[in-house]
């Protein structure tokens, strides 16, 4: 696990406005709006042209590997309206909080009420940044 992050400076902008509109919309979900500030606290922001192509960003795809089980899964990161599209897995759920911002090698490890899981990041198989694509 490293204790630094990247995020790019147009995700880690459009994550805390997701964030200000979640707390003041009171939803369920303040204790991983604040597990999700806690880490863009502590990331490095750089400019999308400038995030290495193997760090998971908003929209990435990537294969994770349970390193208890040896199981292999391809998850996207995408912001919680569009959680339902396939593979994706919110920003705000638990393990998308936790692949935010990690690189290919890292291995990630969070508290699930069966104990600690830990993840290694064994690809991106598709970063926006990487493929010049940029919405901001």
């Amino acid at each position: 696990m490293r204790d630094r992050i990247y995020i790019t400076k147009i995700d880690s902008e459009r994550l805390r406005r997701l964030i200000e509109a979640r707390r003041s919309a009171s939803t369920d979900d303040l204790e991983y709006l604040d597990t999700l500030e806690q880490e863009l606290d502590r990331a490095e922001i750089v400019e999308p042209q400038a995030i290495p192509r193997d760090v998971v960003t908003m929209n990435s795809q990537v294969r994770l590997k349970d390193l208890d089980t040896g199981e292999l899964k391809v998850y996207r990161l995408v912001f919680p309206t569009h959680s339902r599209t396939e593979n994706g897995v919110s920003v705000l759920a638990p393990i998308g909080t936790a692949i935010l911002g990690y690189r290919v090698g890292d291995v990630i490890e969070w508290r699930v009420p069966k104990g600690i899981r830990r993840l290694q990041v064994v690809d991106v198989l598709y970063q926006p940044e990487a493929a010049g694509v940029s919405d901001g």
